[in-house]
């Protein structure tokens, strides 16, 4: 093992002696060198370029957004690297990724004139894609990477390596945040801040003055948070802000409501404690014309206020005990039945309080912005409704909640919008001021609406169910698509005649190429069907397509007939207030999750993709296409005396596994 404070005369590690006689070499510019030895991958990090790209990388052609750093080993010490924009496309597809087993690293030495360190960057790599998952495990399972040396020495910053940001970014959104450095209590800076105060003024006083004559009244404002938006990072490669960040919070006294903004380091410093049904007191903050307004979003001239770090640096104090002489406004609420969404219109907004019944895995599509926005199905009962609510839930900027959703939790989710289209089917998603409130965090459920009716109710008949019921039905991860596809050519074509045609075999395979982990697309082929098969990691049995069918499945598993209320064989504990989730099926997960230096560090193995069965196709006598659910099924298989005794046409959706990747395919069969 190599020494923790310094370079030793005969290095032990592959990393020391390639690197050794690289930095013995530092006179002379561009030198490189090969690690032929395997090194395995603790953490994989991602942030944006700035405008500095071009000196950091003189020789890349790939002018990407995003930059990562890794760090490397071999089990005797560990080092930083920065990663060439040219093997992006190895991250982006979940190939090169944490817990990867590499080799032939190139490695190549610079001078960082700025700081006077050394600056490794690897230029090229082989991810050893014959091994199994578990074989960076076996290597380091006697090793606790942790308390690894670094090969210099001296711990490298925790700061992007070859950008000037102040934070690092997930790996597969911008909306979340990730690092110690999102504050999760207050800094000794902040405490000794918040002693100071000022008069109390009242919102309405401070906008009739602004809106009058654009002056501002001096003095402290008291209010309640009545809704949180999600992170918003508005970083740029030509910009080079440290905190690239913004969030809204709806705030409210006795007098007024306003829109006040949290930028740069005070999303930071506030953004992870701030909830709403909070009350604060705000002092030293600047009031501006309102977003919506400059934008033209609202006609009406309104105000917010701007919460920064400087000019003036804004002071919060988070007050634990409001008077009841300030008379502020309580969190509104408008929580839904499932009853009550079948007659409700497309755009309305709601609360939702329910029982989830199945996860969907992790997915992502690409947006307008050409940035990746990542989402899962979930599906809730609250005892109102023979059909599940779904919801298309994406990022609230709350990935520690988001962690723990899994079937038989109590969830809990505000400001979701109603989506109709054309057909039957509706679902909820997400709003900006999305927050999700979810048990199984080890921690007892703090929400503000437990005193309401309708959050009364739901407890009731959450101690009605039969519990092992519920559990028999739930499901996590598989193939899901909702809405179904459509059940008929004449309603095929209305749906995809403002969409891009049919695609060649040829198109459909450079397009399948070019997906990203997780990320989905419908793509439409004509073709006829030779044979489909659908293998899982078990293959003792096949199932064949079932010809029972169903209008719209109640959820990706079955059972599909669902009992209704029956009396619980055992009492269990209230899910909202205690501090465990209760005990529930070992069931599988579909996302294989990054491996931490934690998980490196103990005799757990890799998570592996545990894939449900994904929703196949059954055909009556017309020509409708019904997608029946399976449940625990290994392997599906037809052959094409089965599409034969199939009508005219059949529309056949299933997915395609492109290097972790999802395509939804429409296959027209003509017979």
């Amino acid at each position: 093992m190599a020494s923790t404070t310094g370079s030793v005369e005969h290095p032990s590690c592959a990393l020391e002696r390639v690197l050794r006689k690289l930095s013995s070499k530092r006179l002379d510019t561009g030198q490189s060198r090969t690690c032929q030895e395997p090194l395995y991958v603790l953490s994989l990090d991602r942030y944006m370029r700035d405008t500095n790209f071009a000196v950091y990388f003189q020789k890349s052609i790939n002018a990407t957004d995003s930059l990562y750093d890794a760090t490397l080993t071999d089990g005797d010490c560990k080092v930083r690297v920065s990663v060439e924009p040219r093997l992006n496309n190895l991250i982006e597809k979940n190939i090169f990724r944490c817990g990867s087993t590499i080799k032939n690293v190139e490695l190549y030495v610079e001078e960082n004139t700025e700081n006077g360190s050394t600056d490794i960057l690897v230029t090229n790599l082989e991810v050893d894609q014959l091994s199994d998952q578990d074989a960076a495990l076996r290597a380091l399972s006697g090793v606790n990477v942790k308390t690894l040396p670094w090969w210099s020495g001296v711990e490298p910053s925790p700061l992007p390596l070859r950008s000037r940001r102040g934070t690092y970014l997930p790996l597969w959104n911008d909306n979340d945040f990730i690092g110690d450095m999102w504050r999760d209590r207050p800094s000794e800076d902040a405490r000794e801040r918040s002693r100071t105060s000022r008069a109390p003024v009242a919102l309405r006083e401070v906008r009739q003055r602004f809106l009058t004559d654009g002056s501002l009244i001096r003095g402290d404002i008291r209010v309640r948070i009545l809704q949180k938006s999600r992170l918003m990072h508005y970083g740029k490669a030509e910009q080079n802000c440290l905190y690239p960040y913004r969030a809204e919070i709806q705030v409210a006294d006795a007098s007024a409501s306003v829109t006040a903004v949290l930028w740069n380091s005070m999303c930071v410093e506030w953004y992870r404690r701030l909830h709403p049904g909070m009350v604060l007191h705000l002092s030293h903050f600047r009031v501006r014309e309102s977003f919506s307004h400059r934008t033209g979003q609202n006609p009406e001239r309104d105000i917010e206020i701007s919460l920064n770090s400087s000019r003036p640096g804004a002071i919060i104090s988070i007050v634990s005990t409001a008077s009841p002489e300030w008379c502020l406004p309580g969190v509104p609420h408008h929580f839904c039945k499932g009853t009550d969404l079948q007659s409700s219109p497309h755009g309305r907004l709601c609360d939702v309080v329910g029982l989830i019944i199945f996860v969907g895995r992790p997915e992502c599509i690409q947006n307008k912005d050409g940035k990746m926005d990542n989402f899962r199905w979930i599906q809730l009962e609250d005892g109102t409704s023979e059909q599940p609510i779904m919801v298309k839930l994406y990022s609230t900027s709350q990935p520690d909640v988001h962690s723990t959703i899994q079937p038989m939790a109590v969830f809990v989710c505000t400001r979701l919008q109603l989506v109709k289209g054309s057909t039957q089917f509706y679902y909820l998603t997400n709003t900006q001021y999305t927050q999700l409130y979810c048990t199984g965090t080890g921690r007892p459920l703090t929400i503000p609406y437990k005193g309401i009716r309708r959050f009364r109710q739901f407890l009731h008949w959450l101690d009605q169910i039969d519990e092992s019921d519920v559990m028999n039905r739930s499901v996590v991860g598989g193939y899901f698509i909702y809405p179904p596809p459509p059940s008929t050519l004449r309603s095929f074509i209305e749906e995809w005649k403002e969409q891009a045609g049919l695609l060649s075999g040829q198109e459909l395979k450079l397009l399948c190429e070019k997906l990203h982990y997780r990320e989905s697309q419908r793509f439409c082929v004509q073709c006829t069907i030779g044979t489909v098969e659908y293998h899982h990691q078990d293959d003792t049995h096949l199932s064949f397509l079932s010809s029972s069918s169903l209008t719209a499945p109640t959820s990706p598993g079955d059972p599909l007939q669902t009992k209704r209320s029956t009396p619980r064989a055992q009492k269990r504990p209230n899910p909202i207030t205690a501090g465990t989730p209760r005990k529930r099926r070992c069931l599988p997960s579909s996302d294989p999750e990054e491996v931490s230096e934690s998980a490196l560090s103990g005799p757990s193995a890799y998570p592996t993709p545990q894939w449900k069965p994904f929703q196949e196709a059954s055909v009556s006598g017309d020509d409708t296409f019904r997608p029946v659910p399976l449940v625990s099924s290994p392997a599906a298989s037809i052959s094409c005396s089965h599409l034969k005794s199939w009508s005219h046409l059949v529309l056949l959706s299933f997915t395609m596994a492109i290097t972790h990747c999802s395509c939804e395919v429409l296959l027209l069969y003509m017979h």
